[in-house]
């Protein structure tokens, strides 16, 4: 059901069936609904015109968090509906999001002092429900330098400690598809809509392009959302020319360094220079930086990092950190997000709420912009539940509450946090019987979650030598990939499907090539095709290390 081998079938089911909903947007938003719609038993289809998460969906900073920095602008519902959510997210998908202990140093002139870190952080606690294990814990200026020693000396009065959750975004979004697919939702990428068919005036479809074969593609939905992020105004344009509220889209840029220039211990959240609040994580042998939060106008499909982007988060970096001399010769990656907010004139990109709207047209497109990616669940039940109330209206069928607050997403069967140690354990330990090695087996399953044992099966019917030249375990993620997510490209596979592009880019320089082939083998690339995937993946890696010595050839 979500496979890039049985795309062709998938999507000739787009046009043979007529669904109770069309989802516009493969995303973190489009995917919760998709979800939360089909566990209650919708007939559902979800179209993407890029890769699934291609969008915002991969380009965030990785963290299920609860907005604590949204404090400062008294949006405390937010706070709290969010700050809850976050454990939520956490027990359904443990595989892809672990606690991350953060630490909030506060000097002498900075935007936060000992009594407003206190104050703020039990607030935070009480807002968003933290578990009593979780909670804020003050420290003394010596107990912070004990945690991370790089932190500045100079004017340092202490810290405090909370929890926030990590996480691969674009792996939560994908595990999120694949429980739709498992449910019967027909979820398909590189499908881009180009209109709206009508019925009595009123909207009952989508026009849409397969962007692999050129075929024009009719998808018959009782109701309709469009929920395309940055795409959400260009969308609505298909069906009216409504501009009372509108987006504005603001860019967030990270920057990926080696944890040899930067040896960060443990999480760090703090001040800009400018008062902007700056995350440094690290995450495997790298350390992360970011985010910016600038306006953007330019083309929302190819968000990239400047040169002043890049200095902006070096100089940060040097504030807080004055013993790491970061230069961009040492960063070996970048990304740049945009965030689709609802336009409040007069504000700068910092200022404008990260809150959710929902418009509803006149002819019955129903749009999804702005939120957080902590709050999707949230979102998508609000969603679907103006959709049931619709559908309940217009046809008498109804259909019942959302069940997703504590329904595990793909490769999450495993019982919730308590249970993940013991199951990674005791899959590690199978492992062995598929051919690979306990380390090997651990770390698919701490990835994969309880799909390790469909990657160990890939695995296990795989020859020893692979032609290309591959590692057998890289040709088994790659088929598992292929097969069973949909992935469709290298850049796919690099980028959505492991992260590699940003957080083990030597290994993307090292096998760009025998993964195009290795592909192409499987998938049966057209000459084209070959070419027009190495062309992407070239791009990408080009973008994202556009600022270090890197040799891509």
């Amino acid at each position: 059901m979500f496979s890039a081998k049985q795309r062709a079938m998938q999507t000739s089911l787009l046009s043979a069936r007529s669904f109770d909903l069309v989802v516009i947007g493969g995303g973190i938003t489009g995917a919760g609904i998709a979800l939360d719609a089909v566990s209650r038993g919708m007939s559902v289809a979800l179209i993407e015109m890029q890769d699934f998460a291609a969008g915002t969906s991969s380009r965030s900073t990785k963290l299920v968090h609860g907005g604590l920095r949204y404090l400062k602008q008294f949006e405390v519902k937010m706070v709290a509906e969010v700050g809850k959510e976050r454990e939520i997210v956490y027990e359904n998908a443990v595989h892809v999001t672990e606690p991350q202990h953060m630490l909030l140093p506060f000097h002498k002139g900075g935007t936060f002092g000992p009594l407003t870190t206190s104050l703020g952080l039990r607030f935070y606690d009480f807002l968003a429900g933290v578990k009593k294990n979780e909670r804020r814990v003050m420290l003394s200026a010596a107990e912070v330098l004990q945690r991370e020693p790089l932190v500045k000396k100079e004017g340092l009065r202490g810290g405090g400690s909370y929890v926030e959750y990590r996480t691969d975004d674009a792996r939560l979004t994908l595990e999120v598809l694949k429980k739709a697919a498992e449910l019967g939702a027909v979820c398909i990428n590189y499908v881009q809509a180009s209109g709206f068919l009508y019925h009595e005036g009123k909207v009952s479809g989508v026009q849409a392009v397969d962007m692999v074969s050129g075929k024009t593609i009719r998808i018959q939905g009782k109701k309709v959302v469009n929920a395309t992020g940055p795409w959400v105004d260009e969308v609505r344009s298909f069906d009216s020319d409504d501009k009372e509220k509108q987006l504005r889209l603001t860019k967030g840029v990270h920057i990926v360094v080696d944890q040899s220039k930067f040896p960060l211990r443990q999480a760090v959240y703090f001040d800009a220079p400018d008062q902007r609040m700056i995350f440094a994580i690290p995450r495997d042998t790298k350390t992360y930086i970011g985010t910016t939060d600038t306006f953007y106008e330019e083309d929302p499909s190819e968000p990239s990092a400047t040169k002043e982007d890049v200095n902006y988060l070096i100089h940060a970096v040097e504030s807080m950190f004055p013993s790491v001399n970061l230069s961009p010769e040492d960063i070996e990656s970048t990304w740049a997000g945009l965030r689709p907010l609802i336009l409040e004139e007069g504000k700068d990109p910092s200022e404008i709420s990260r809150k959710d709207e929902i418009w509803e047209s006149e002819n019955g497109l129903v749009s999804i912009a702005g939120g957080k990616l902590t709050g999707y669940r949230i979102m998508a039940e609000t969603i679907v539940d103006l959709v049931a109330k619709r559908l309940k209206k217009e046809t008498g069928k109804k259909y019942g509450k959302s069940v997703t607050k504590s329904l595990p997403l793909s490769g999450g069967d495993f019982g919730g946090s308590e249970n993940f140690a013991k199951f990674v354990q005791q899959a590690a330990k199978a492992s062995e019987q598929y051919g690979l090695t306990l380390e090997q087996g651990r770390m698919f399953a701490q990835f994969f979650g309880t799909n390790a044992y469909r990657v160990f099966s890939h695995f296990q019917k795989l020859p020893d030598e692979i032609q290309e030249g591959i590692p057998k375990t890289l040709a088994a993620v790659i088929d598992y990939a292929v097969e069973e997510e949909m992935a469709l490209t290298p850049a796919d596979f690099f980028i959505r499907r492991t992260g590699d592009l940003y957080f083990h880019i030597d290994d993307v320089v090292r096998y760009q090539e025998a993964v195009l082939h290795y592909m192409s083998r499987i998938l049966v690339y057209s000459e084209s095709q070959q070419n027009e995937y190495r062309s992407e993946l070239l791009k990408e890696l080009d973008k994202a290390s556009r600022f270090g010595k890197r040799v891509l050839y």
